[in-house]
């Protein structure tokens, strides 16, 4: 099912050029960077490290607004480790995966579990991932 914006929040623009050997820059010059392939020795970062950041950012954030049966909140000191692998599959095609490490100390298993499963069904890259590349979770 295709999720339809009734009302734009923000959009961002940038420019690549060169490919996955290029670089990239947003409309504003807030982000400015080289391109490089994954394992190739270049000095720039990758589409990979781009989409890992950015969906374990977005996660963070969709955990903030998820609304618990006992109002559990997200400690100051959680972080995700975010995995995103590049493969080949089984066709000849390419692939990618996504593996998001949770943590959020001080809080149980349970309450970990709720704010994990809560921003999975708000996290707007959630969404575009699903049924689409394989997705894990896994908390601490």
């Amino acid at each position: 099912m295709t999720r339809i914006i009734e009302k734009p929040l923000y959009t961002a623009t940038t420019l690549t050029t060169g490919g996955r050997e290029g670089a990239g820059v947003s409309s504003d010059g807030a982000l400015d960077v080289k391109l490089s392939t994954p394992g190739g020795g270049g000095k720039g970062t990758n589409p990979e490290q781009l989409f890992a950041v950015g969906y374990s950012a977005c996660f963070m954030g969709a955990m903030r607004r998820v609304k618990t049966a006992d109002n559990v909140r997200v400690p100051d000191n959680a972080s995700i480790e975010a995995e995103v692998t590049l493969g080949t599959t089984a066709d000849g095609g390419f692939a990618l995966a996504a593996k998001l490490h949770v943590n959020l100390p001080g809080l149980t298993e349970t309450q970990k579990w709720a704010l994990v499963d809560g921003a999975h069904q708000l996290c707007p890259y959630s969404h575009a991932t699903r049924g689409n590349i394989e997705v894990s979770f896994s908390v601490a």
